[in-house]
């Protein structure tokens, strides 16, 4: 008798929909989130090495995982059908880990939407899974440990017992409080620009004897003179009307 494949899925509800679909050679079980997950009581990051994280088994889901070992050692292909996106990839990664699965026994899976047809389609079309985004759902919880575990306590001690400190909103944090300081440090200077358009008088040639002169400083200082040329967009006679001053 040929083995049952086995599916494993985030949700109870999906399950049963997916089971439905792919009919009795399958078996549909949910893993209902992480099985496997940093400490709680430590850091679980080696801060001081290459930031390997500690994982450990969720302690109290050990029946859940009890029983995955059992439905996989038994089942013919192991499909991790989590959700797609990247905390769905590292479940499935988890999953492998914790399940001890071989390469040619996991098979990675994604239904885009829960419909016979999608699901069925991409039952056929197993791949490895995505260890970029594995990675990337790392980083992100490592980074979650270390600024949490860091700043909590003091969260705790300052504003409120129970709350926690998260990655964006510390670091957001930080950036409002230095640029506020930077605004309250700030000593108002007088800063002054004077543009000047000016004609040495002499007439034969205009692009010659018609300039610009820029200067900007701080106070008495003048920090810096900018000689211009007239722009082009600028048309000057070449020499004044009668009973015209030049100036």
């Amino acid at each position: 008798m040929a083995k049952k494949h086995l599916v494993i899925v985030e949700s109870p509800a999906k399950a049963r929909t997916i089971e439905k679909y792919l009919g009795s050679n399958y078996q549909v079980v949910a893993s209902m989130g992480h099985l496997r997950d940093l400490p709680k009581s430590t850091m679980g990051v080696d801060i001081d090495g290459d930031f390997t994280p500690q994982y450990l088994p969720v302690k109290d889901r050990a029946d859940v995982i009890a029983d995955l070992k059992k439905r996989a050692k038994s089942a013919g292909t192991v499909y991790l059908a989590t959700d797609p996106d990247r905390e769905g990839e590292a479940i499935s990664w988890h999953l492998k880990e914790l399940l001890n699965l071989p390469d040619d026994k996991a098979k990675r899976v994604t239904f885009n939407e829960i419909t016979k047809k999608v699901v069925s389609e991409s039952i056929q079309e197993p791949r490895t899974i995505d260890q970029d985004l594995v990675d990337a759902q790392q980083a992100r919880r490592v980074l979650d440990r270390i600024v949490g575990y860091e700043l909590s306590p003091l969260l705790w001690r300052k504003v409120k017992p129970g709350l926690s400190a998260g990655r964006v909103q510390s670091v957001a944090t930080r950036i409002v409080v230095d640029r506020e300081n930077e605004i309250r440090a700030f000593q108002p200077q007088e800063y002054w620009l004077l543009d000047a358009l000016l004609d040495c008088g002499v007439w034969t040639s205009i692009l010659d004897s018609i300039f610009y002169e820029s200067l900007y400083g701080i106070g008495s200082a003048v920090l810096q003179g900018v000689y211009h040329k007239p722009p082009r967009r600028i048309h000057f006679r070449t020499k004044p009307e009668k009973n015209e001053e030049t100036v």
